[in-house]
């Protein structure tokens, strides 16, 4: 079976380039013990064709099995260099503090907490995880940065996307959203001709995380891409925080 672990194993072994691999165990309910974690991941490396992945996370913080013992798990693998380093993902900012001490026990850091986070999406700032994250010296992985799409600048009241999509972004937030839109293509026009997506995933650059686009095309991921190596102005950032902070 030709899984994608097993596809980007192959692409990196092809291509001979240096590539950063981050991975994830998801502590399903019948995989409550630690030694699961370790069992999941040696699987990963057999199936990528590696000896170490860059980064492994912790998906959810799922009892019953506490935050501590999978930290336990997590420092096992820095350990016994499976992983160089280790993480987190939708973890507030309680248990990422617990997390956080957890792994500091054991001389390990914790390199990142993985959440949602995008110009439609702030909770991190107002749960005030952006800032724990700062304080501790996690990254901040900010997934779904485009929050599916939405901010591009591809869909409208009367252009929706297909599918299941469709329905969940009706007109009235499509319309709710067009000033907004507006604005990151003015700034963008501003910064050199970057497009809507570019400037929203260079804000989140901005506000010192990691974001992590997805892609289905080698179009996208240069458009991707282009979000890098610039910075906003400090007045461009005021304005999309305002623009925003409603949404």
């Amino acid at each position: 079976q030709m899984t994608v672990e097993r596809l980007l194993g192959r692409f990196t072994q092809a291509r001979g380039v240096r590539v950063v691999v981050a991975s994830k165990f998801f502590p399903y309910p019948w995989r409550w013990r630690r030694n699961n974690l370790l069992q999941a991941l040696r699987g990963s490396l057999q199936r990528l064709g590696q000896e170490q992945v860059d980064l492994y996370q912790v998906h959810f913080p799922l009892p019953p099995v506490s935050i501590e013992a999978w930290m336990e798990g997590l420092a096992e693998a820095v350990d016994a260099g499976l992983t160089r380093a280790v993480g987190v993902s939708n973890y507030n900012v309680e248990q990422m503090r617990r997390a956080h001490a957890a792994l500091a026990r054991m001389g390990v850091p914790l390199a990142s907490n993985q959440v949602e986070y995008n110009l439609l999406h702030r909770g991190p700032e107002r749960s005030g995880l952006l800032d724990a994250c700062k304080e501790l010296g996690v990254t901040l992985i900010a997934h779904t940065p485009l929050a599916q799409g939405l901010l591009t600048g591809k869909y409208a009241p009367d252009r929706r996307p297909p599918g299941v999509r469709g329905l969940r972004f009706g007109r009235r937030r499509l319309q709710r959203i067009q000033p907004l839109i507006a604005l990151l293509r003015e700034v963008g026009q501003a910064h050199g001709g970057k497009s809507p997506g570019q400037v929203a995933i260079n804000w989140l650059i901005c506000q010192g995380t990691l974001p992590i686009p997805g892609a289905k095309s080698a179009r996208q991921a240069r458009e991707n891409a282009g979000a890098a190596d610039w910075r906003l102005s400090e007045e461009a950032m005021r304005a999309l925080d305002t623009a925003s902070a409603g949404l």
